[in-house]
């Protein structure tokens, strides 16, 4: 009996019993999903950027948020663009969590968005550029593709 007992232990560690968590939070891996140089960089070299802190009251990211990612050993900002997490009705699931890197004032710093980009993120940002704040229409304009 006591033999029976190890080998189950034994196998039994290996096993996970927790969830999946499919939620932007802290230290996440994102693809970064436009042609900037940094992060051109970190993915070629098998490094994504983490998540460091998601700019929202929950803590927890969605379409439209605003990150803080850690990549080559820089603090960038980012919005997120496609999630793996479950969605609303009409709003696409992607099979990766991607994010387009911005700076300070909202301009983004590739030229390029390579993915297709959700047709919801449009309303969602004419909702967040304010008159004073960072101005993130510049993020809609170099998308190439809407889902």
């Amino acid at each position: 009996m006591s033999m029976h007992g190890t080998l189950f232990n034994i196998i039994s560690r290996n096993v996970s019993t927790s969830t999946m968590c499919n939620q932007i939070i802290k230290l996440t891996r994102l693809r970064v999903v436009d042609n900037s140089e940094i992060g051109k960089q970190a993915m070629m070299e098998g490094k994504p950027p983490r998540c460091i802190h998601v700019y929202n009251k929950t803590g927890i990211g969605y379409i439209g948020d605003r990150v803080l990612v850690a990549i080559k050993g820089e603090k960038k900002k980012g919005i997120l663009v496609g999630l793996k997490q479950r969605q609303n009705p009409k709003v696409p699931k992607y099979d990766s969590n991607n994010v387009v890197l911005i700076d300070d004032n909202g301009a983004p710093l590739g030229t390029r968005i390579h993915v297709p980009i959700p047709h919801i993120l449009r309303t969602i940002m004419q909702k967040n550029t304010h008159s004073k704040g960072a101005d993130y229409t510049r993020l809609l304009a170099i998308a190439t593709k809407f889902v």
